[in-house]
């Protein structure tokens, strides 16, 4: 398991339509038999920034299966306006450390 985190700047007057293309994004990335879960978020105390987590199955999978697909076509299609507003794209390998909060519903 791999997960990308991509951090983008994006202004006010863009915000609506960049998270719209996002939802019109998330139907082919949704597709694509590697990735395993994703989420935009947007942050709180800077309205501006936004992080886009994604879990994918490997980071081979990631950069060779997917960006060679129709559904990284279909993806890169919608998001293609933002690309030079990334601030940062890296990817990570989960740690040991994971836990829930004490206010975390009972499983």
């Amino acid at each position: 398991m791999i997960l990308e985190y991509i951090r983008y700047r994006i202004s006010e007057h863009e915000a609506a339509e960049f998270e719209a293309a996002y939802a019109r994004a998330a139907r082919p990335l949704a597709q694509s038999p590697v990735c395993h879960d994703f989420e935009l978020s947007r942050c709180v105390e800077e309205p501006r920034h936004y992080i886009l987590r994604v879990h994918w199955e490997s980071l081979d999978k990631h950069l060779k299966d997917f960006r060679s697909s129709e559904e990284f076509r279909a993806f890169f299609a919608e998001i293609r306006p933002y690309v030079d507003s990334i601030e940062e794209m890296s990817h990570y390998t989960p740690t040991e450390v994971v836990g829930t909060g004490a206010g975390a519903p009972a499983p």
